[in-house]
């Protein structure tokens, strides 16, 4: 998990590496928070792809007499029981 200290670091160490430049032991922390911010994104988005529930996009609406090439409200009222 990230927390809002490890954002706070990243970025202080984003700017502090753009202004004065970095040691040995700050980059080599920037690079670890940046890998764990990394695979937090991607365990986020792996788990909201997880939950996405594929659907028939035309199901069974029980109405007849016409080809099922519309979208309900059309105006033949079949959809409406």
């Amino acid at each position: 998990m990230i927390t809002k200290e490890d954002i706070d670091r990243i970025n202080f160490l984003a700017k502090k590496s753009k202004d004065a430049g970095l040691t040995e032991e700050e980059k080599a922390e920037q690079q670890r928070l940046r890998r764990k911010y990394i695979d937090w994104v991607k365990s986020q988005v792996k788990a909201q792809l997880d939950t996405i529930e594929i659907t028939d996009s035309q199901p069974d609406c029980g109405c007849e007499g016409h080809e099922h090439k519309h979208k309900h409200g059309h105006g033949c009222n079949c959809h409406k029981n």
